[in-house]
């Protein structure tokens, strides 16, 4: 193990952020960069090694967390980058974006703060990219059978890394007209630079993989006819159709989704607009929803220069400790401050919206909220409660319910859903079609980053079986697996 006595003679120190002043001038990472490097050894010597390690259990993915633990506090970075990868395409990636069920289940984490798995994690893969380390892992021979990979998102590019690693031909399709999906287009710059998803996309250009942008399969290309030209195709288009808010005025000027929203802002900093079509500069913006998705919002709006931010949640304030309900190690639903919530706005809980009310050119100019609490088992609205916010900018982040079925994709292939919407799968993530797999979002509906990659790696092996009869590629989890975390 890393250090016996580490998690004894070290407390918790995580990533520093840059003053919320600095930050709200610019678009880049809210955190110091190179501030981790200095004190990661010390953390990764807080772990235990435990003999039963609980945060394997906690991650999807099956993270060999100890082992790299260890090389860290060891300083040996290219063996910590070895092991990091034995289980995860893009740990640049989670190490940015995911909410760490491992650090939830890990043991230290029973009466200290754990440790801190994930700082821990994209410290390792950083240094690895400074030094070089990452190289193109191009198959020794091909296969001659060819994959078509739908989705450029985590699931899609990990599905199509490891195939093309496996001595296959791939094509990943994506409708955007750059690489990444959601990473690209859902996540702001400044919880995920661009540069880290670009310098990945060349790495598996440089393995053999090819990318073709701004084509929607089931509109530009027709399914059938795209399954008859592969041996196989693997379906992670994600689930991107928003949960809507039918309420009255919800088709006013200024209500858009949040994925109307952000991604406009990051084509900003990709250099496709000078300012962004929707902007909250100079409104009073509320957000609706009170995920990530929304916490995104809240701080695109802070950078855009917005009046007042008011983030609206139906369920009541989490607490900030774990109920009984929800007991280590599982992954307890906490009253979290994220980067945008720090940088101001004001967060209203155990409320809903009832109406938007807009001027007389169609513009939303207010919103009507009333409070809400559960009777029964039931959410009812407390009569007396009603009040309005000021609102010329409004986003709807209350999640999403599925694939996208409009575009034809899931008609043309025939397949066939599952009671929740989701395009149904075997344990091998093969669906009613053969040859045609699906992973990450569109089979398991909205999830985490690491479920995506983990379920992108299991589905690359169901498909390299089905071309092959058999897979040497790991398979971290199985549909119908129920880790403590789902």
């Amino acid at each position: 193990m890393a250090d016996p006595k580490g998690f004894l003679n070290h407390g918790r120190q995580v990533a520093c952020s840059r003053p919320v002043q600095e930050r709200l001038r610019d678009w880049n990472e809210v955190y110091v960069p190179g501030s981790l490097l200095p004190v990661i050894s010390t953390q990764a010597s807080r772990c235990m090694d435990c003999g039963i390690p609980f945060c394997h259990n906690g991650c999807p993915l099956g993270n060999l967390i100890p082992e790299w633990n260890d090389y860290a506090y060891r300083e040996d970075w290219q063996a910590a980058s070895e092991r990091l990868h034995a289980t995860n395409n893009f740990p640049e990636f989670t190490g940015r974006l995911c909410p760490a069920p491992c650090e939830s289940a890990c043991v230290l984490g029973i009466n200290q703060p754990a440790v801190t798995i994930k700082n821990v994690e994209v410290s390792i893969i950083d240094k690895a990219w400074e030094d070089g380390g990452v190289a193109p892992q191009a198959p020794e021979r091909l296969s001659g059978k060819t994959v078509a990979v739908i989705g450029s998102g985590p699931a899609g590019l990990a599905a199509a890394q490891q195939l093309t690693r496996a001595g296959h031909t791939v094509a990943v399709y994506e409708r955007a007209d750059r690489i990444g999906g959601l990473l690209r287009y859902g996540i702001p710059e400044f919880k995920m630079e661009k540069r880290h998803i670009n310098r990945r996309v060349e790495q598996m250009r440089a393995e053999g993989t090819k990318f073709r942008t701004g084509v929607e399969v089931g509109r530009d290309i027709d399914a059938v006819k795209l399954r008859k030209r592969y041996d196989a195709v693997v379906i992670a288009a994600g689930a991107t159709v928003s949960r809507d808010l039918p309420v009255p005025g919800r088709e006013l000027n200024g209500v858009h989704f949040a994925m109307e929203y952000l991604p406009l802002a990051n084509k900003v900093q990709e250099g496709d607009f000078v300012a962004p079509p929707i902007t909250a500069e100079g409104k009073h913006v509320v957000v609706i929803g009170g995920g990530d998705t929304g916490a995104d919002c809240v701080g695109t709006a802070h950078r855009q220069g917005a009046l007042s931010v008011t983030q609206l949640e139906i369920m009541p304030r989490p607490g900030e400790e774990r109920n009984a309900n929800q007991p280590w190690p599982t992954f307890p639903m906490l009253y979290k401050v994220t980067s945008a919530h720090e940088e101001g706005g004001e967060r209203v809980y155990s409320v809903s919206t009832t109406r938007f009310e807009g001027d007389e050119d169609g513009n939303v100019q207010a919103l009507h909220l009333v409070e809400v609490e559960f009777v029964d088992g039931k959410l009812v609205q407390k009569p007396g409660t009603e009040r309005t916010l000021p609102a010329q900018l409004v986003t709807l982040a209350m999640g999403f319910t599925g694939t996208d079925q409009e575009n034809g994709l899931v008609a043309q292939f025939g397949l066939e859903l599952d009671a929740r919407g989701n395009v149904a799968r075997d344990g091998e993530y093969q669906t009613n079609v053969p040859g045609v797999f699906v992973a990450g979002d569109a089979g398991r509906g909205q999830s985490l980053i690491v479920w995506a990659i983990a379920e992108g790696r299991s589905a690359a092996r169901g498909v390299d079986r089905f071309l092959g009869g058999a897979s040497d590629l790991p398979a971290p989890v199985r549909p119908t697996d129920r880790a403590l975390t789902a």
